[in-house]
């Protein structure tokens, strides 16, 4: 199955369809997921990286509980944004998972998301190495998924009034 553009699997979407935020590791995925609104991401749990079909299988689980519409896949380019080998393999993974879930996917820069997570866990959640290590991944699927949703959000008509008065 074919990757899409975000903005058209997000236009494409079954009403009141979530979308399933992917940050796929070596050892572990994180999962995230959408409101129905697609106004907000939020960590939901995080899988033990396996076979495909292991993974495809639970990640349709998810998917059919939660009605899924599309998959949002990590994309971890170079801080310079260059395509490089880890890039490469999360595509090709993004495509697999594709096909085997049977669910459209998209992928999303997902640069220093981990990073930016463990800072803000440390900073304000004062939360142990091991406590943190347990939901890292799926703080940092939520946190590029939350991006992805920032970045294609539908403008508001430029025409009415945006002022609270």
């Amino acid at each position: 199955m074919p990757l899409f553009n975000l903005t058209d699997l997000r236009a494409a979407l079954p009403r009141h369809h979530r979308l399933l935020g992917l940050d796929p590791g070596k050892k572990q995925i994180g999962v995230a997921v959408t409101d129905v609104l697609l106004m907000l991401a939020s960590p939901h749990s995080v899988l033990k990286r396996a076979k495909l079909g292991a993974n495809a299988a639970e990640i349709n689980a998810i998917a059919r509980k939660l009605e899924v519409g599309g998959l949002v896949v990590g994309l971890p380019l170079g801080l310079d944004g260059s395509f490089g080998p880890a890039a490469q393999a999360a595509k090709d993974w993004a495509m697999a998972i594709s096909e085997a879930t049977g669910l459209p996917a998209a992928l999303w820069d997902e640069r220093l998301s981990s990073s930016a997570v463990n800072r803000m866990l440390i900073q304000e959640a004062d939360l142990t190495r091991a406590r943190r290590a347990e939901v890292v991944d799926a703080a940092a699927a939520a946190y590029m998924l939350q991006g992805a949703l920032d970045a294609t959000r539908p403008q508001e008509d430029e025409g009415e009034d945006q002022s609270l008065d």
